[in-house]
C-alpha cells in the first residue's frame, strides 16, 4: 500500500488505566470507495516496537469488474506485512514473485535497499466482485539491515501457530505467545497476533515485550475498567501485564516489539534512519532505477511533488 498524508483525528475522552500510555484515532482516506484507516505513524506516536505504518483496510464490497488497484509503486528499509480477513489480494514484486493472499495467511516482503511491487485483484475475484478487508502494516528494519537484499516469505494459514480454548482464538502471526512462535524471520523483536475473543473471554497480554499496542477491528473491550470499540490503537506502558476483556464478541490484533534503534524518517513508501538515504531513493525512482515489477510493467505510481 502507498503512503497517503492527512491530519490526525483529535483524541478522544481520557482513560483511567495506567497501563495504557495513549489512545490514538486513526485518520481515514476514501481510495476509489475504499476506505483507509491509519493509525500509524500518527503525531502523536510514530512508532511501536519495529511498527512505522497500520492501516487497516475495509471492510469494502466490490462490484463485479471492480476491485483494488495498487500500482508499482518502491520501497526501502522496511518489510511489508499484509494479512488479511476476508478477500484476496494478488503480489507481485520486482524480485519475481506472484502469490495470491488469503485470510489467515501472511505475506512478509522486505525492502531492504529496495524493491517494487503491486497489489491488484485478481482475475475470476474482479470478474465476479467480493469483499476485501484486512491490515497492511511497515516494519521498520534495525539501521545494519537496511541495505539488506530484497526478499519475500508467504506463510499460509496452516504454517501459522494457533492458540484456542476458554472463549478465545489466537493467531500468532510473528513472535511467540503462549509458548508458541511463529515461523516468520522478523529483523528484529517483534510480535504480531489476530485475536478473537467470545463475549465475556479474556486475554492475559504480559510484558515480554518492551512495546506494546492492539488495534480494535471489532467489539468493545474492558481494560481494568476502561471501556474501548472499534478502529482505535491502545498503546500500552512498558512492564506492565494487562488483562484484555471482551464485553462483546471482539476481534482485535496485538502488536509491537522491541524498540527500534533510534528515530526512523519516513517519506512517502520510504523509511530510513538517514534522510539522504531517502533522497536517494527519490532521485532512483523518479529516474526509473528501480527494477520493474514482472507480468506488472507497464504501470506505475509516480513519485510525488
Amino acid at each position: 500500500m502507498s503512503f497517503f498524508p492527512g491530519p490526525d483525528p483529535e483524541p478522544g475522552n481520557g482513560f483511567q488505566c495506567d497501563a495504557i500510555e495513549r489512545v490514538i484515532v486513526p485518520r481515514t482516506s476514501d481510495i476509489g470507495g475504499f476506505e483507509i484507516r491509519r493509525a500509524l505513524p500518527s503525531a502523536r506516536r510514530r512508532m511501536v516496537g519495529p511498527f512505522i505504518f497500520l492501516d487497516h483496510m475495509g471492510p469494502a464490497v466490490f462490484r463485479s469488474g471492480e476491485g483494488l488497484d495498487v500500482r508499482p509503486h518502491p520501497h526501502i528499509g522496511l518489510a511489508t506485512v499484509t494479512f488479511l480477513f476476508d478477500g484476496e489480494i494478488m503480489h507481485r514484486d520486482s524480485l519475481g514473485t506472484q502469490v495470491a493472499i488469503r485470510p489467515g495467511e501472511v505475506n512478509w516482503m522486505t525492502a531492504g535497499r529496495g524493491i517494487a511491487h503491486s497489489e491488484r485483484t485478481d482475475g475470476e475475484r474482479r470478474a465476479s466482485g467480493g469483499a476485501l478487508h484486512g491490515l497492511q502494516c511497515w516494519v521498520a528494519l534495525p539501521a545494519v539491515r537496511e541495505e539488506t537484499m530484497p526478499a519475500f516469505a508467504h506463510h499460509g494459514a496452516d504454517a501459522l501457530p494457533v492458540v484456542a480454548g476458554d472463549g478465545k482464538t489466537v493467531r500468532i502471526v510473528a513472535g511467540r505467545m503462549f509458548g508458541h512462535a511463529s515461523p516468520v524471520a522478523a529483523a528484529s523483536e517483534t510480535i504480531f497476533a489476530d485475536v478473537v475473543l467470545e463475549a465475556g473471554a479474556s486475554l492475559p497480554l504480559d510484558a515480554d515485550y518492551e512495546e506494546r499496542a492492539l488495534y480494535i477491528l471489532s467489539g468493545e473491550l474492558d481494560i481494568a475498567g476502561d471501556r474501548f470499540g472499534p478502529d482505535r490503537l491502545l498503546v500500552f506502558r512498558p512492564g506492565d501485564a494487562i488483562t484484555i476483556r471482551a464485553l462483546s464478541a471482539s476481534h482485535f490484533v496485538v502488536l509491537g516489539g522491541a524498540a527500534m534503534d533510534g528515530p526512523r524518517h519516513i517519506w512517502w513508501n520510504f523509511v530510513s534512519s538517514r534522510r539522504e538515504r531517502i533522497e536517494q531513493a527519490k532521485a532512483d525512482w523518479k529516474q526509473r532505477r528501480f527494477d520493474t515489477v514482472p507480468g506488472d510493467e507497464t504501470e506505475f505510481i509516480p513519485l510525488p511533488d
